[in-house]
């Protein structure tokens, strides 16, 4: 049985990664996919898990080839989804779920119109400010750059197909749970699934 992509977008410092990183442990059969990124390592991440980190004639490359599902620049690194990765989980029946920006599922969109997209918002603009003054990762410019971009990024909110405010965490992360329980509940998706159940039933 197919797989379900589903796409999660944020503005930065909404707490998305969090989420998702939360809502895996949580869930059977749900993986994350790695990007490919050129932008530099961060304290306590791993290659190959939080990202493949990649020099720009590498991600260059793979661009020339098609490699990727979609791509962006976002603050001056660049990223992408790699499309046999996540073809090859989705053939396996595993769901996958995607932390991209609003350019990446846009691209998505009209590759995989079958993906389910989600948007997470912060309770304010002064929350996320101090999410990410918290994180003590950015210098002062980075976040003011980040900010600035916030207003740009949250604009594209309609366009996705589920909306979470990021307020109290378990809260959000049960509904994003919830919208992943509501896709595999769908009656394509549980038909093929219980198919000899159904047979049994009906004979």
């Amino acid at each position: 049985m197919q797989g379900t992509l589903f796409v999660v977008s944020a503005p930065s410092g909404a707490g998305k990664t969090s989420l998702v990183h939360a809502l895996v442990e949580s869930t059977p059969n749900l993986h994350v996919s790695v990007s490919h990124t050129t932008r530099p390592q961060r304290p306590g991440e791993e290659n190959g898990v939080n990202y493949h980190f990649v020099d720009k004639a590498r991600f260059s490359a793979m661009l020339n080839d098609n490699a990727f599902l979609e791509h962006a620049e976002v603050f001056g690194n660049l990223y992408g989804t790699s499309m046999q990765s996540v073809t090859d989980q989705l053939n396996a029946g595993h769901d996958v779920i995607l932390e991209i920006d609003w350019q990446g599922a846009e691209q998505i969109r009209r590759q995989a119109p079958q993906a389910v997209s989600i948007f997470i918002l912060p309770p304010s603009r002064e929350v996320l400010r101090e999410r990410l003054v918290g994180r003590g990762q950015d210098s002062e410019a980075v976040i003011q750059g980040r900010m600035a971009q916030a207003t740009e990024q949250i604009s594209h909110h309609v366009e996705f197909d589920y909306l979470i405010i990021n307020d109290v965490f378990e809260v959000a992360l049960a509904e994003l749970r919830s919208v992943i329980t509501s896709q595999r509940l769908r009656h394509d998706k549980q038909a093929e699934r219980h198919l000899d159940l159904i047979s049994s039933l009906l004979s």
